[in-house]
């Protein structure tokens, strides 16, 4: 992740020495009920903006209870911060949920809303009895210090777009729908409207694509970017998930596979998000993923073999088997015009077991690119912690609500 100088996300919020005693004193209680308090606070806030549960948020994920999981992170790990400034400072994990926001089209009001129904839930939780004033202040302290912060640094997002706050969706066209052996599909898009065309982007970024369902909810989900940008059109690739006996079948991602097709109209945000190379470097890169976590990966490819083919790459990819393996024959043929490029997969049915980072020469001063479930994720940081990797050379993204809970490696209680 890279900021620019002045980015509000380099600028360390202080709490007040009061706020912070009562802080630190109530963490441990508030964390021990926070799986309480943010179920709680959904119900509240979507029954009040049915709105948001049926036009903006993941229904999928409030129902396996991720989002309420990813709250309680965030919250958690931004308060320890603020009592303890030796923690980590949580730029990536805010970074994270900024870029999410502007591709959401969260505006500054929104915060208010989320504000009043938490500490709702929060008084109801722990009882008005416990949550005196004096503790409510604190905790009010600490929320709009986390939300300033997202919002400064959210109009930064939607300022270097060149649009104002939430208006991030464009309707496109879709100019080519390409089905990969392998099962995923992906969709080319061009601007409906030929006077505003679409936007250029940064390797590895992502649009959001609005899903118009059949019982009237607009759902959205992110999606990475797998061209090179430059000639106004976007494209995407999407895998269809399956039902299982404890998770409904993908909403949206069924929607795209079984019913959109070449010619058809479909809404997307602007680009964002921060897996992005930096594209003036010329140091190593190397790319590591699994199963649909190889998506951000051939971005960036396209960009390396059409703009700096000769800088080093290394990608590593795992997956069940080769036939399951998303763009494989994409990735290989990019691999053909870089002129200094490692590549090697581990495909699990062949008896290849888990991606294994020490069997791979690692070149030096290289930064890391990571994509995949938080299982697989956990497995390949702690094997590029083991072989010496300093973190802030190592990017990660995993496409589910919870994300930024790998960025809490210290315990956010424990203040």
């Amino acid at each position: 992740m890279r900021l620019a100088p002045e980015s509000s996300l380099n600028v360390v919020p202080e709490l007040e020495p009061e706020h912070a005693e009562v802080i630190r004193a109530t963490l441990p209680l508030v964390a021990a009920h926070i799986d309480q308090i943010t179920p709680l606070f959904y119900d509240k806030m979507f029954t009040a903006h049915p709105d948001l549960l049926r036009d903006r948020f993941n229904r999928g994920n409030q129902k396996q209870g991720g989002q309420p999981k990813a709250l309680a992170a965030s919250i958690a790990v931004f308060a320890s911060h603020l009592v303890d400034p030796d923690l980590p400072h949580p730029r990536e994990l805010l970074a994270r949920i900024g870029h999410k926001h502007v591709s959401l089209a969260v505006t500054e009001p929104e915060y208010q809303i989320v504000h009043e129904h938490l500490f709702a839930a929060i008084v109801e939780v722990l009882g008005a009895d416990v949550v005196s004033p004096q503790i409510a202040a604190a905790w009010d302290r600490v929320y709009w210090l986390m939300a300033k912060t997202l919002i400064d640094f959210e109009r930064e997002l939607y300022d270097a777009a060149g649009v104002e706050p939430g208006d991030v969706f464009r309707e496109t066209r879709v100019v080519e729908r390409i089905d990969d052996p392998s099962g995923v599909a992906t969709f080319v898009v061009e601007s409906a409207d030929p006077t505003r065309p679409l936007p250029e982007f940064v390797p590895g970024q992502y649009v959001s694509v609005g899903a118009k369902l059949p019982d009237g909810a607009r759902q959205l989900r992110q999606y990475s970017l797998v061209n090179r940008t430059g000639d106004g059109r976007l494209a995407f690739t999407v895998r269809e998930v399956a039902a299982t006996a404890d998770i409904p079948a993908g909403e949206v991602s069924t929607w795209l596979h079984e019913t959109v097709h070449t010619g058809d109209s479909l809404e997307i945000t602007l680009p964002f998000g921060d897996l992005t190379i930096d594209t003036d470097a010329t140091t190593p890169v190397v790319l590591i993923s699994a199963g649909i976590g190889v998506t951000p990966m051939v971005g960036i490819l396209e960009y390396l073999a059409a703009e700096t083919p000769s800088r080093p790459t290394v990608i590593l990819h795992a997956d069940r088997s080769a036939a399951t393996h998303p763009l494989r024959e994409t990735t290989e043929k990019l691999e053909t015009t870089l002129q200094d490029v490692y590549s090697r997969t581990w495909y699990e049915d062949d008896g290849d077991g888990l991606l294994d980072v020490a069997a791979v020469a690692l070149p030096p001063d290289a930064d890391y690119y990571l994509c995949g479930g938080t299982g697989f994720l956990q497995h390949v940081r702690a094997q590029l912690t083991q072989a010496g990797i300093p973190s802030d050379r190592v990017h990660f993204e995993l496409f589910a609500p919870n994300d930024w809970l790998l960025d809490a490696e210290q315990d956010p209680v424990a203040v």
